[in-house]
């Protein structure tokens, strides 16, 4: 017998106990959208492969070593699962014109795919919340996009997160450090290790984000970009971190936090644990005002950021919470023909009403009807035999509280349901 099939590696079943937390989580990022008036978008999760080379950078680890691409049998198109959402999202909102009649607030969630080796918090197939701004060039709306993600943590009950941030500049301040840096950095070649010397001619900035210990006393000593803004640059990077002092939101200024995607410029961010281990950034982003003009529109301000949901709920469970699921509030156990047919009307008559309702399939005794009742949480067993159903009745019984059950009218049975579970009289047991 061949063994059964088994999953891709680092992309993970998300299974029923999880998938209502997951969904709990989703309901609650809706929500909090929504208070900042945003609207939902949905893009297909296939792309354009010189989408994406355009849009993070030809010489980056995404598009150099990650990406999942292949080509189309049927024409030959270049095509690659998305391994983020922004580009996607700007490819979208240029393709429908969405900025014909001013700026918009989008977010979007789902799966993102990246062949790296998969360890907690990093997954091929991942999911993300992202949220993306464009239209609007001030640091008010930066300020807000960062302060949205504390109320976020605080609604969630998440504690230990903190605040990493940074300017990039514009364009041409950033080749003016390049310079600089690429001198510093070829002055000490030999410290350098293989990653880094790649990168030199190609992305230097990237070889300060490096995790190398050997190497972080060379970074530490090399041009800090902040000393090349420009008085816009700087007075865009003083006004985001006033508005985020008036809001009480903490941070600290990162000179190394660069991001790895190409498209950043001015404010970059990223919202970090260390609970989680090597992988500690749950939310970063920035503003990307060149990306709109790059992927061939007319040029447009924006920023985003996106949150990894496998590395929030996994700080969430480490913190110490617990996810309860729904039970039923009503379980429906039958035996025999007829009473089956009458289970499944009041199962539907309950159904009706508003009521969550578990109908029993798959036949067994009573005995063991009742005991998987019990197990799910029900508050009451609607129990039906051929007496009942003959008498166009059903027989309640409460599992949770203390009282008689009593058999009711099947015309009488949604009012007599919530009067039992919403107005029980605790102390003498009566309706």
């Amino acid at each position: 017998m061949s063994q059964p099939l088994q999953a891709i590696r680092g992309m993970n079943d998300i299974l029923p106990a999880d998938a209502e937390l997951w969904e709990q989580f989703e309901e609650q990022v809706r929500d909090w959208l929504r208070a900042y008036g945003y609207r939902p978008i949905r893009m297909p999760m296939v792309e354009p492969t010189p989408l994406f080379a355009r849009a993070i950078g030809a010489v980056t680890d995404i598009v150099e070593k990650e990406m999942y691409s292949f080509e189309d049998a049927l024409n030959g198109e270049k095509l690659t699962l998305r391994p983020e959402g922004t580009a996607s999202c700007v490819r979208a909102v240029l393709q429908h014109n969405m900025l014909y009649d001013g700026p918009k607030r989008l977010w979007y969630m789902g799966p993102m795919f990246r062949h790296e080796r998969p360890q907690k918090g990093r997954y091929r197939q991942f999911h993300q919340v992202g949220i993306e701004a464009l239209g609007l060039p001030g640091p008010d709306i930066d300020a807000e996009q960062i302060i949205m993600c504390a109320r976020l943590w605080d609604d969630l009950g998440l504690t230990g997160i903190r605040l990493e941030l940074n300017s990039l500049g514009q364009p041409e301040e950033r080749a003016q450090h390049r310079a600089e840096l690429v001198s510093y950095l070829e002055a000490n070649a030999d410290k350098l290790d293989e990653d880094s010397r790649r990168r030199l001619h190609t992305n230097p900035l990237r070889i300060l984000d490096t995790k190398n210990p050997h190497m972080q006393e060379l970074v530490d000593g090399a041009p800090k970009l902040l000393d090349f803004l420009g008085a816009e640059s700087l007075a865009h990077f003083n006004g985001v971190q006033t508005l985020l002092k008036d809001a009480g939101i903490h941070f600290r200024i990162n000179p190394r936090l660069v991001r790895g995607l190409d498209y950043y410029n001015l404010t970059v961010f990223e919202w970090i644990t260390d609970q989680l281990g090597a992988q500690g950034t749950v939310c970063a982003g920035g503003r990307y005002d060149g990306l709109v003009a790059q992927l061939g529109g007319k040029p447009a301000p924006a920023c985003g950021f996106a949150m990894g949901v496998e590395r929030l709920l996994a700080l969430w469970r480490d913190q110490g919470n617990q996810y309860e699921a729904d039970a039923p509030e009503v379980y429906v156990v039958h035996q025999g023909e007829a009473a089956q047919r009458h289970a499944f009307k009041a199962a539907e008559r309950l159904r009706d009403a508003g009521f969550a309702v578990h109908l029993h399939c798959g036949g067994g005794s009573f005995k063991s009807q009742m005991k998987r009742a019990d197990g799910s949480g029900a508050a009451l067993a609607a129990i039906i035999g051929d007496d009942e159903a003959a008498a166009n009745q059903v027989t309640l019984k409460p599992l949770r509280d203390e009282g008689e059950q009593r058999r009711v009218a099947f015309d009488e049975l949604a009012d007599t349901v919530g009067a039992w579970l919403y107005e029980w009289d605790d102390e003498d047991g009566d309706l």
